[in-house]
């Protein structure tokens, strides 16, 4: 066994080892389930959605919707899954008792249900939750960030889920979204454990990608996600090591980094594959206390039944997208998640990046 198998098997071996000694692993994940809609008339639906109209969104379709989301989230196993799309509280919970027919339980659940938006950010939980708050953002019509803190084995872990303006507007409206988000972080105690995830329409690189699109571009190449939340440093992403260096605490590792390029990506868009969906982490979180991350544990969950010719088999309609409901399909969007632990990780930044995440820990128990 050369020298890399053999940290990455102790790495595991340590893990388990954990386990019985009382502490945990376990799975973060985030997953946009595309336009998670209930069968009550709210008024805020899109079009497509108006319960029993003739595009077809009734009972019988809704059925195969949820029972599909369900199916990734069983078979992903999360412990805890950011979600984006979810059109309410109602929506989250039939979506909850979906998952649970399929064997995994969810017993806490939080929306940001404050703002009247069509899809809303929400989170399951295998963890008690002990706050909820949402974080408003000024731009009108946005939506309101959700912030939740979860206790683990008496240890808090705070998370922020996002859904960022999609790249149908320029990049200054999702500006005010990582306004938003940085002041509240800012305003964290110091050494409080967090995460920020979901889906910010925004590559992990954008700065890079939106520079020569004049209609993304209209910030003179300032973007949310790596100027103001902090993912760069001068012309550089930032690295691990570039974050545990820093003396001001101010910036954020994104965890896209721990993939070789040909795998960052999470969605598909007519062969423009892309990162919107994002997990980004500080520098608490290798500090061995509380809630540490599991490093190199990052990954895409890229099932086969996930795909359809190659692409990405996302929830069907007819007419390119835009007409009736045919009653298949899953989302727009793959879930990546992270491994996360209460204990102190001897195998921080020991094995290098192993590059195999989309399988070396889809298959760990939660």
């Amino acid at each position: 066994m050369n020298k890399k198998l053999f940290i990455i098997a102790l790495c595991l071996v340590l893990l388990v080892w954990g386990e019985s000694a009382g502490a945990r692993t376990f799975k973060v994940a985030t997953y946009n389930v595309q336009n998670l809609f209930d069968l009550v008339l709210g008024g805020t639906e899109y079009d497509g959605y108006v319960p029993n109209s003739r595009m077809g969104w009734n009972r019988q379709t809704a059925a195969v919707k949820y029972r599909n989301i369900a199916r990734v989230i069983n078979d992903l196993a999360p412990d805890i899954l950011a979600l984006q799309e979810v059109e309410s509280r109602r929506a989250l919970v039939s979506l909850r008792d979906s998952v649970k027919k399929k064997g995994l339980s969810f017993p806490y659940l939080a929306i940001a249900d404050k703002r009247p938006s069509a899809v809303k950010c929400a989170l399951l939980s295998r963890f008690p939750i002990l706050s909820k708050r949402e974080i408003p953002v000024s731009e009108e019509m946005s939506r309101n960030i959700l912030a939740v803190t979860i206790k683990i084995d008496g240890s808090p872990l705070l998370l922020f889920v996002n859904h960022w303006k999609s790249k149908r507007g320029p990049e200054s409206l999702r500006l005010p979204y990582a306004r938003a988000l940085r002041k509240a972080i800012d305003n964290v105690p110091f050494g409080t454990d967090f995460i920020v995830l979901g889906d910010l329409n925004s590559n992990y690189n954008e700065w890079t990608t939106f520079r020569a699109q004049d209609r993304l571009n209209d910030t003179h190449g300032r973007t949310g996600i790596n100027h103001i939340l902090g993912t760069i440093l001068g012309m550089q992403m930032v690295t691990e090591e570039t974050l545990l260096k820093q003396k001001k605490r101010r910036l954020l590792y994104n965890l896209w980094l721990e993939l070789k390029p040909t795998k960052r990506w999470s969605y598909n868009f007519f062969g423009l594959k892309g990162s919107p969906d994002n997990m980004i982490i500080p520098e608490g979180l290798y500090d061995n206390t509380g809630v540490s991350y599991v490093d190199n544990s990052f990954g895409r969950f890229t099932r086969r039944y996930l795909f359809r010719k190659r692409a990405i088999f996302q929830w069907q309609r007819a007419r390119n997208g835009k007409g009736k409901h045919l009653g298949m399909g899953f989302s727009d969007h793959l879930p990546i998640f992270a491994l996360f632990s209460t204990h102190a990780q001897l195998c921080h930044r020991k094995a290098g990046k192993s590059q195999r995440n989309d399988i070396l820990f889809t298959h760990l128990p939660p």
